[in-house]
């Protein structure tokens, strides 16, 4: 186990000025994000008439390019030793294109402009992880990864609250949600041109990174691979939504009710972060890979509405637990030179596996009913939970300083 955290919380290290400014980015971004997420499925499947399975169709071929740049802007922010450039694209596109959703007559529009949203998210993802990884030591690693992904769930929980109170007082007016998360959007983009980045100079003596997996340990192969089957069970959010509605949960209410899942979210975050730099990050993710079963067979048996509180509550921890940890343990096996490349390969698949997630449970909800797609999810993650519990419980590997 990794026990390189001070026991004294006042030793701890302080998060470096880049975590603070890379969390309020994502604050501000996932701010604007969950503004629409809770609406878009009602959107889609309420106002424009689309099928369960189109919904499932767009967040999946989001995911899928996402992911498949995530490999190229990690590569290629290893290779110019330089992040910021091409986190301010990502973030640029992902910010500016999602005010267009209001501007949607069809879901053949909200499939392009969710697509474009989504490569934003590819060039963006990659190179703030390896930003990350730079700035901080194994000491506070998971602390700052933690910091960053409270920041993005509490801008994700408050977002719903203030589609709400548009919602009200424009008289459930969706499209006017979607023009106003230009606001938030571009907060982002003035705090992070104020973010700070020395320049990596290259080790002369090292080839320059390539997109070749072969020279990865095989360590992070074998726990890529394990998140990548945890990824196939993580459908979009967005089903969480069809199904409270599906159980008669008021439309009004979806908005609190992801509220919760993204409260819980953010105040668990830096805390399970804490507990990864103290107890090991795979302990820790062991928790959190268990979590995710169990939050589905919830969803697959309730039988009113009143239980997707509790569950929606139980999926936020599962997030704390998982999501930054998976990238802490991920980066913990790569050399400096090739985080980008390293983390956007791990952020791909991750992505490509969500992309099959997505589908897949938009194709067994329409044909077999909710309870069918989320049966399917626990068991895939029942498995990856098995994958995790039966790797080696092996220590950091080859570059574990910044």
């Amino acid at each position: 186990m990794n026990h390189t955290a001070p026991s004294d919380s006042k030793e701890r290290p302080a998060l470096p000025p880049a975590v603070i400014t890379v969390g309020i980015v994502s604050f501000c971004t996932d701010l604007s994000t969950q503004m629409v997420g809770p609406l878009l499925p009602l959107f889609l499947t309420s106002v424009l008439g689309a099928p369960v399975w189109v919904f499932g169709l767009i967040e999946g071929v989001g995911a899928g390019i996402a992911g498949v740049l995530k490999v190229f802007s990690g590569w290629l922010s290893d290779r110019i030793g330089h992040r910021k450039g091409l986190m301010m694209l990502g973030y640029a596109i992902s910010n500016l294109s999602k005010p267009l959703l209001a501007l949607s007559g069809g879901w053949g529009q909200v499939f392009v402009i969710r697509g474009i949203e989504r490569v934003g998210k590819g060039f963006r993802t990659a190179p703030r992880d390896a930003l990350l990884a730079d700035v901080t030591t194994p000491a506070n690693r998971g602390r700052s990864f933690g910091f960053r992904r409270a920041m993005d769930e509490l801008g994700a929980a408050l977002g719903p609250l203030a589609a709400a109170a548009v919602l009200l007082l424009t008289h459930n007016h969706i499209p006017t949600v979607f023009a106003l998360t230009v606001i938030p959007g571009l907060a982002a983009l003035v705090a992070l041109a104020t973010l700070k980045e020395t320049r990596k100079t290259r080790d002369a003596s090292r080839p320059r990174p390539t997109l070749s997996l072969k020279h990865f340990p095989r360590r992070f192969h074998r726990f890529t691979l394990t998140a990548g089957v945890l990824a196939l069970a993580t459908f979009s959010q967005g089903f969480l939504v069809l199904r409270a509605r599906s159980l008669g949960m008021n439309a009004a209410l979806i908005p609190i009710a992801y509220f919760l899942m993204n409260g819980v979210a953010s105040a668990l975050s830096m805390p399970s972060g804490t507990w990864a730099d103290r107890l090991g990050k795979r302990p820790v993710l062991l928790v959190g890979f268990g979590l995710l079963p169990l939050a589905y067979l919830g969803f697959a048996e309730a039988r009113s509405a009143l239980w997707i509180w509790p569950l929606m509550a139980f999926y936020g921890a599962f997030i704390a637990l998982v999501d930054g940890n998976q990238k802490v343990y991920a980066a913990e096996f790569l050399s400096p030179q090739d985080r980008g490349t390293g983390l956007g390969t791990f952020n791909a698949l991750i992505g490509l596996t969500e992309l099959l997630a997505s589908l897949g449970a938009g194709i067994l909800w329409q044909a077999w009913g909710a309870p069918a797609a989320f049966f399917a999810g626990a068991l895939v993650a029942a498995f990856a939970f098995v994958m995790l519990w039966a790797s080696p419980n092996s220590p950091a590997g080859p570059a574990t300083t910044a």
